[in-house]
């Protein structure tokens, strides 16, 4: 038989593909996806939270000042990476916490990674995917969010 031009052994049949999706089926459960999803980038994005409550925001209230922006704006870091993040990982808000997730990460782009944006890293990836993943990964939990009953 041949796949994609390769040759190979063994015959593949059209059951063979109907039992995985049964089998993948079987475990198919969006709850635990969505609960994936919202642990893995609210839980990551709270680490960078937390290391900024613990060093303090001084460097980045030099970056909003820099920017004429008013110093006490560089506390929303703290919102956008330690309540934003809490709140989505409770379960609490989380449509308006993912919200505040994403422009989080909007601002974190545009004060200290603009340059960037187009840029590819040292191993061909893009150099902002970090921050990339925070943002997509946060509109993503803010448009899954299940309906409620």
């Amino acid at each position: 038989m041949m796949i994609a031009g390769l040759a190979c052994d063994h015959q593949i049949s059209f059951n063979h593909f109907a039992a995985m999706n049964k089998l993948v089926s079987a475990f198919h459960q969006p709850a635990i996806g969505y609960f994936i999803l919202r642990w893995a980038v609210a839980g990551s994005l709270l680490l960078h939270g937390i290391s900024k409550l613990t060093r303090g925001i001084g460097s980045i209230e030099a970056l909003v000042v820099s920017a004429g922006l008013p110093a006490f704006v560089a506390y929303g870091v703290l919102i956008g990476e330690v309540l934003a993040p809490l709140l989505v990982m409770a379960n609490r808000f989380v449509v308006p916490a993912a919200l505040v997730m994403a422009f989080n990460m909007v601002v974190a782009v545009a004060l200290v990674h603009a340059g960037q944006v187009f840029t590819l890293g040292k191993t061909g990836g893009w150099s902002l995917e970090l921050q990339g993943l925070y943002f997509f990964g946060s509109l993503a939990i803010a448009f899954l969010v299940p309906p409620r009953r």
